[in-house]
Order: structure tokens, then C-alpha cells, then sequence
């Protein structure tokens, strides 16, 4: 809500600034909307613009005299103009009015970047130091690819470091090169590769390989009873081979898929009960020893992770040299989110839309600062593009209409501007309730 909130009022904050700057009067300023009724409400002296905080948190918006917009205020529109108002404005005027919110936002998201990396630098893990390479699911072995193969790059462009923009160059990669047996290898990859498809299949399409050691036990947990340890690496779970945590994490996934036909604690049990195979890194032969899960089908054990084995590179930057950092950080997650949006099409892209709940879950369980500036700036970068979509409604929409005044010197009627909002709105409406249906059934576990 915090991060939601300064990102609608900074939005409508750049609407609002155009607009004072050439003359138009703003009638309101508001946080969050108020059909209906507000929550509060403040008009200074002498002054044009009602401020206030509306019930209905789905965003906010600043009404401008004079213009048809999502307040449907066609009363106003049957008046003779007036000198104040939006509509008597010059075209180019209207347009900086109406790119002051995804200006403000774009170059905000771009400034937290920054400041993020002036304050905690930025740190990654080298796609090049990934030494042990990687674990690929059937899929991708199909392809051509072998578990351990170290991936470089793909279309001759290396990899710089480990995150999405991996699995992204993947799916949209001819070739992928990869080091096999000391050798680089060129894959071909096939046209209809997805990078949702990739990312949702279990096991993933590929993931780093992680060894399957221990790195700590809980007490009191089946692992404990066992007399595991850290260091500790399992082997197999009910005869099936264990190399990495993929293949450990598959396993239980599939004792998972079991137990939802358990009928009685008994065929619980029976499902808990598993076999595994340990090595205890003490020269013997590897143990073999039954183990009873917890009812989450829990062993009780800290999981390496890809911090174990790989050093992250650390990068510092002085208040100056952060500047260019965060600029080329923040057009690269908005590259990226602008390549992912041919998938929204796609009926598993369709299903990956998601509303608050989907917002809610990008940011951690606990406060963390650095989390909450990433997600703040990521969310400003999508606020500022999606606003700028040529849809009736938006300021993109808007825009539009006024580039197509400016070229063609004729200005689109009211009566079709109203119509345009209505239509462009309802597309929103629909579009908020199939992304938010989408959590609601992610929630209840149909998606």
C-alpha cells in the first residue's frame, strides 16, 4: 500500500505540476478513488484544487477542468470554454499534461535504481563462475542439453549474470552456447520455446546445479532423529537417484502428488515413510535408513544454495557513477518486462496475469528496504509503461488523440472522446477482474 500510494501521488504529482505550469486548473487531487464518498477532503483558501484521500484503493487521479477523462464530467464539457480549462490549451501544451505521469514515474523508478546502487551496490552471481554447471529437465534434454552443461550465452552474446534475463535470452535464443566436457557446443533451439512454459514446468526447464549436502538440521525434526549433519549429502529417496536439490525437491513433489489421495492417517504414514541413501562424508559406505516425514513432508534440513559455492560479484559506486548504473539497470527490467508481454496473448500468459494479490507477493514477508526500493522502482517502471498504451482511458489513449490532433490539425469530437473513455475503461474494469479472479484462484488452488 506504502509503495502504491507514492507512486499514484508522484503519477498524478506530474499531471498536476504540467497542468499548474501552463494555466489549467486542477478540481481535485486525489489518493485513491471516492465514488460516492471520500474519506477526507481539504481545500485551502483561495485556492482551486480540492485534496483528498477517497475509500476505493484501485489507484487515484487528479481531475482537470476541461477535459474528458475518467470522471465522465460531460456537464462540464457542454459549458463555453474557458481560459483556464485543459481543452483551451494548445495541442502541445495538452500533451506534456498528459505525459507528466509516466514522465515522473519512468524517471523515478530510474533515480531509486540509482539511489540503490549508491547505497548497497549491486551484487550477482557471474553466470561465467558457474562452474558445476547446470540441471536440465526432459524438455530441455530433448533439445540437446545435458545436466552439467555450463551455460555462456545465447546468439553469441554472453551472459553476464545469474537472474531472469538468463531464461529470457534462453527462450528467445536460435543457439545457445553452452561448455560440454571442456568443450563449447552451440544448441539450436526450437521456434515455439516459452519463457512461462519454462518457468512453470516442475522440474524447471533448467536451473544451476546445487549438490543435495546439508547445510544445517533442525532440532527435533526426522533429520535430527536420523543423526544427519551438516555436510551430509543424500544420495536417493526411495530408490530414486539424488544428485541435486532439483532431483530432491522433484522427489517430494511427487510424494506431495501422493498424499492427496491418502485417505486415513495410516496411508499418511505410509506415504512419509521413505527410504534415503546418505552419504556421511566420514569415509564409510553410505548409509540407508527409513525416515518418517513430518505431515508437510518435511525432513527438518537447511538446504545449500547457490551462495554456498559461487562468490557473488560486489560492484560500489560513488553519489556520481551510480547515476549511469541505475539508468542502464532500470532500461534493462523495462526491456525485459516489454519482451515478456507477446506471452499476455498466450493462454498461459493469460493465466500469469495477476492483480493485488500478485503485487502483494513480490515483496517479502518481513520489512526490507532494499526489497521494498526494488519493488517500488520495478512497480513505477510498469505503472509508466502501461499508462502509456494507447488505450481510451489511459494518458496513453489521450496522447494518442492529441498526436492525431497535432498531425492532422483536427481535433477528435467530444462525443467520440466520451465514447473512447467508456470503452477504454471498460477494458480496464475487465482486465482488473481477470487478473484479480487469477489470484483468488491461485489462491484456492486451481491455477
Amino acid at each position: 500500500m506504502l509503495a502504491i500510494s507514492l507512486l499514484v501521488l508522484l503519477h498524478e504529482g506530474g499531471h498536476f505540476f504540467f497542468s499548474k505550469l501552463f494555466g489549467v486548473r486542477v478540481e481535485k487531487f486525489y489518493l485513491f478513488f471516492d465514488p460516492w464518498f471520500h474519506l477526507f477532503e481539504f481545500k485551502p483558501k483561495n485556492s482551486d484544487t480540492a485534496y483528498g484521500i477517497g475509500w476505493l484503493p484501485l489507484g487515484g487521479y487528479c481531475k482537470i477542468a476541461g477535459m474528458i477523462d475518467e470522471s465522465f464530467d460531460t456537464e462540464q464539457m457542454k459549458r463555453p470554454v474557458e481560459p483556464w480549462e485543459f481543452r483551451a490549451k494548445p495541442a502541445w501544451q495538452r500533451l506534456l499534461i498528459m505525459i507528466g505521469g509516466v514522465l515522473v514515474n519512468f524517471l523515478l523508478a530510474l533515480f531509486i535504481y540509482s539511489m540503490v546502487m549508491y547505497h548497497w551496490g549491486d551484487e550477482y552471481i557471474a553466470v561465467k563462475d558457474m562452474k558445476m554447471g547446470w540441471k536440465f529437465n526432459q524438455t530441455a534434454k530433448d533439445i540437446g542439453f545435458q545436466d552439467h552443461d555450463i551455460i555462456l550465452g545465447a546468439d553469441g552474446k554472453l551472459f553476464e549474470r545469474y537472474d531472469v534475463d538468463v531464461f529470457r535470452g534462453i527462450a528467445d535464443a536460435k543457439t545457445v552456447q553452452v561448455i560440454r566436457d571442456g568443450k563449447q557446443i552451440n544448441i539450436a533451439m526450437p521456434d515455439d520455446l516459452s519463457l512461462i512454459a519454462m518457468l512453470q514446468e516442475q522440474p524447471q526447464f533448467c536451473r544451476p546445479f546445487i549438490p543435495a549436502e546439508i547445510d544445517s538440521v533442525m532440532p527435533e525434526t526426522p533429520a535430527a532423529k536420523l543423526g544427519l549433519k551438516k555436510g551430509d549429502k543424500i544420495l536417493a529417496i526411495n530408490g530414486k537417484a539424488v544428485d541435486s536439490w532439483n532431483e530432491f525437491t522433484n522427489q517430494i513433489g511427487i510424494l506431495q502428488d501422493v498424499m492427496t489421495t491418502a485417505k486415513n492417517t495410516a496411508d499418511s504414514i505410509k506415504v512419509r515413510t521413505v527410504s534415503i541413501v546418505v552419504d556421511r562424508q566420514a569415509g564409510t559406505a553410505p548409509d540407508t535408513a527409513q525416515v518418517v516425514l513430518t505431515p508437510e513432508l518435511l525432513l527438518g534440513i537447511g538446504q545449500t544454495s547457490i551462495y554456498t559455492y559461487y562468490e557473488p560479484t560486489k560492484l560500489t559506486y560513488n553519489f556520481f557513477s551510480s547515476f549511469p548504473a541505475g539508468i542502464k539497470y532500470g532500461i534493462n527490467i523495462l526491456r525485459g518486462y516489454v519482451n515478456d508481454l507477446k506471452y499476455v496473448a498466450t493462454a498461459d500468459g493469460a493465466k500469469s496475469l495477476g492483480g493485488f494479490g500478485a503485487i502483494g507477493s513480490l515483496f517479502p514477508p518481513v520489512w526490507d528496504w532494499l526489497q521494498f526500493w526494488r519493488m517500488t522502482a520495478f512497480l513505477s517502471i510498469i505503472l509508466a509503461f502501461m499508462n502509456i498504451l494507447p488505450i481510451p482511458a489511459l494518458d496513453g489513449g489521450h496522447v494518442l488523440f492529441l498526436l492525431y490532433e497535432m498531425i492532422t490539425g483536427r481535433k477528435p469530437s467530444e462525443n467520440f472522446m466520451i465514447k473512447a473513455e467508456y470503452v477504454g475503461f471498460t477494458i480496464l474494469i475487465l482486465l482488473m477482474i481477470v487478473a484479480n479472479l487469477n489470484d483468488i484462484l491461485r489462491w484456492l488452488g486451481y491455477m
